[in-house]
């Protein structure tokens, strides 16, 4: 079931008329929401419903033993959950990985070894639940917050559908409260609620699988081989549609858990208009930019080691966040340049404020400008079926070779709405949306609601899975 889909608007319907009747309990509701995000996960494969509910107990159970236990013993609890967790996560999403670099390595010293195939199905937003609840552990072992006595609360923090196969990634001390107090949506929770689930529907339905897609598959196509021209369009068409399609579903998972009285953390805030890298990841996906910095930079190291090993640590956390997305090396390569780019701002940041301090509003402009060029050469890698491919967008997009330059209707459009999204990327880069939404008035919020819907209706294009789910 997915937010674009006629099914999940009956599903969402009937779930809040039942979640609003009067006369629920609060722990009636709970079990509503529960039973309601079974459903919801197990409608793609019900026996990995059976994996997310076994390992979100087995969180729950071993948080307690480490939250009574003392000394070193609240260790051996937190090897425990991390060794569940992590082999959980390694099995099913880089089982075939290894057993392919293993046969290549082996290959390589002559060995032939041929290995029985996995064919291993990866469960949907494994990633994403997997890092919420181990992020819950080490937080009670670090006695952040207490161990969750209550399983059915504890196994509504891990599946609570509107988040649960493509985030944000939610920390337990953020949701835990609104657990504790009976929630029901107010007048800013509709509104908010409604005004995010619609435009998040319009930038996937619309933008990211009608406009930006078609160009961006025929561009990333196996065997495809576009010039100049066409390899930026399908760059540009990508960056578009990777941020619409993952964007439009947190903006609408950020409404829907509005409309029930909780509320989600924002996992993006104009990303496009980042003046440098540093500044690109606390814009695009925060929820796990801010896992990464909490749960892997810090315990690296951080920057407490001095400027070497600083960088060390900026450059192994990217390298191990381009790994989380996928079990590929152009995955690495991704999280790697990110890095890199990280290591490079912090190295020149002296030079670049005095620059910035002379240069005024034209120097954030030129270093947004900057950015997005990097953001975009790095989405290729991302993107690209191997680093074959990745090389030849690259030689044609900084070196091309003499061709036709021409572009179809599609992605001279494509291109033509990236530059309307960086527009507005950059003009709202300082907006806080759900304030603004809350400020508007009915009429306004008609008005809004009749465009984002007449444009949802009318989008010509084929409906394809969110991006973020094969991660």
């Amino acid at each position: 079931m997915t937010f674009d889909s006629l099914t999940f608007i009956v599903f969402l319907l009937a779930l809040l008329l039942a979640y609003h009747l009067p006369g629920l309990s609060w722990t009636g509701r709970k079990w509503l929401l529960l039973l309601a995000s079974w459903v919801f996960y197990g409608m793609w494969n019900p026996p990995f419903l059976l994996l997310l509910v076994g390992s979100a107990t087995l969180d729950w159970w071993l948080a307690q033993r480490m939250d009574a236990a003392q000394g070193r013993a609240r260790q051996h609890w937190l090897w425990l959950s991390l060794l569940a967790n992590l082999g959980v996560l390694g099995f099913f999403k880089y089982g075939d990985f290894l057993r392919d670099n293993t046969q290549w390595l082996l290959a390589s010293i002559g060995v032939d070894w041929q290995p029985a195939a996995f064919d291993i199905l990866l469960p949907v937003g494994i990633s994403f639940y997997t890092f919420q609840s181990l992020s819950y552990c080490i937080d009670v072992y670090r006695r952040d917050v207490p161990a969750q006595r209550h399983w059915r609360d504890y196994q509504l923090f891990v599946g609570f559908f509107p988040q649960l196969v493509a985030g944000p990634i939610v920390r337990y001390h953020d949701f835990a409260p609104q657990l504790a107090l009976p929630r029901r949506a107010d007048t800013n929770g509709w509104v908010v609620g409604i005004s995010l689930l619609l435009l998040g529907l319009m930038e996937k339905i619309l933008l990211a699988d009608s406009v930006f897609a078609p160009v961006a598959d025929a561009v990333f196509a196996d065997g495809a081989k576009p010039d100049s021209a066409m390899a930026w369009a399908g760059a540009l068409a990508f960056a578009g549609q990777i941020f619409c399609d993952f964007a439009g579903y947190s903006t609408a998972a950020i409404g829907t858990a509005a409309l029930f009285g909780f509320w989600l953390p924002d996992n993006f805030r104009s990303p496009y208009a980042a003046t440098g890298f540093s500044d690109f990841w606390r814009r695009w996906h925060i929820s796990l930019s801010s896992w990464l910095r909490d749960y892997l930079y810090i315990p690296l190291g951080g920057n407490r080691g001095g400027r070497l090993f600083t960088l060390r640590n900026l450059w192994l956390t990217m390298v191990l966040g381009g790994l989380w997305h996928g079990a590929a090396w152009t995955f690495v390569a991704w999280g790697g340049f990110h890095g890199l780019m990280l290591a490079l701002e912090r190295l020149v940041q002296p030079v670049t404020r005095r620059v910035g301090a002379v240069l005024g509003g034209l120097g954030r402009l030129l270093g947004g400008l900057l950015t997005l060029f990097a953001v975009v050469l790095a989405w290729v890698w991302f993107r690209a079926q191997d680093f074959s491919q990745a090389a030849h967008l690259h030689r044609q997009m900084l070196a091309p070779s003499e061709g036709e330059l021409g572009l179809s209707v599609e992605a001279q459009l494509a291109v033509l709405m990236f530059g309307l999204l960086w527009l507005a990327h950059w003009l709202t880069r300082g907006l806080a949306l759900r304030q603004w939404l809350q400020g508007r008035g009915v009429l306004s919020l008609g008005v809004l609601w009749s465009v984002l819907i007449v444009l949802i209706v009318l989008s010509p294009g084929t409906s394809r899975a969110f991006i973020y789910f094969q991660f």
